[in-house]
């Protein structure tokens, strides 16, 4: 296990213990979340180190990596992503309309298809070996393993995305830089994440799905993400809610604390979440984050 001294976002060595929260998902180990009390960032402390994280992730239930069609969990995420792509090319859209396109951490590849048969030149990354394969071997993608990245051509993007992955990412200083460097000065990049200050998330507490502990390494707040890509020199100039994503994670909340899934109770938590988001300061379960450069 690797222990961090040091707040990844502003380097302030006053930090926390936040939260001790359980893998419910694969490992059943517990994990700790500590809180930096300089500028309020959320972050799993100590996390596995680099060589050991993959471990949990090898699950065939680990939904962004398989494609497979069992169970209730799986085929409403499956529905509801078919969905979201649609909504996600129409988001883009009033913005961007065409170019090259980067997707970090494309998992098999759905989002990266349907941009690519809509216009887009289209280059993936996934560093997990099983659905980068899949992504090339079923939709002849051009997806690599995120080592590529130190090598590919500066400002050559016009869009990059990470939906739900930056809360994933070893190095996250790292990981941004090289954004920065890859994206063109009038470029648009995109970030979606989950909201930990939102209802859902009070509401379960420890047993909330979102935490998803030791794979998300960073639990960020619209302040935290903010302040994160200022820093950089980025500017969030549009935040859009994924309102679907508060009933998904209701549906395994509700799991992870009762053992079983509950889908009115999941459902009528999902409502109340948003909601509470549309009267209370945009805190939805997951936001989108529309970013520019701060001088484009």
């Amino acid at each position: 296990m690797e222990q961090l001294k040091k707040c990844p976002l502003c380097s302030g060595e006053r930090i926390s213990h936040h939260l001790t929260i359980p893998d419910y998902f694969l490992s059943k180990e517990n994990f700790s979340v500590s809180k930096c009390l300089d500028c309020g960032f959320i972050f799993t402390n100590p996390r596995p180190a680099k060589n050991d994280i993959s471990f949990y992730y090898k699950s065939d239930d680990y939904i962004s990596h398989s494609n497979k069609n069992t169970g209730v969990i799986s085929f409403f995420y499956k529905i509801v992503r078919n969905y979201s792509l649609r909504q996600k090319y129409n988001l883009i859209s009033k913005f961007k309309s065409h170019g090259h396109l980067l997707d970090i951490g494309c998992g098999t590849g759905e989002f990266l298809h349907f941009m690519h048969l809509h216009n887009w030149h289209a280059t993936g990354i996934e560093p997990a070996p099983e659905p980068r394969y899949f992504a090339v071997n079923n939709y002849l993608l051009d997806v690599f393993d995120e080592e590529i990245l130190s090598s590919l051509t500066p400002e050559s993007f016009d869009l990059i995305t990470l939906w739900h992955v930056l809360e994933h990412v070893e190095d996250l200083n790292l990981r941004i830089q090289q954004i920065k460097k890859l994206l063109k000065k009038d470029g648009l990049l995109i970030i979606a994440l989950p909201n930990c200050l939102s209802w859902d998330a009070q509401h379960y507490k420890n047993f909330w799905a979102a935490w998803d502990l030791p794979r998300h390494l960073y639990h960020f707040t619209p302040s935290t993400i903010n302040l994160f890509l200022r820093k950089y020199q980025f500017n969030i100039f549009y935040v859009h809610p994924l309102k679907f994503d508060s009933y998904y994670i209701s549906l395994l909340s509700e799991k992870y604390k009762h053992g079983k899934s509950n889908f009115p109770k999941a459902f009528l938590n999902g409502f109340r979440s948003n909601f509470s988001a549309k009267r209370n300061g945009n805190n939805y379960s997951s936001l989108v984050y529309f970013i520019k450069n701060e001088n484009s």
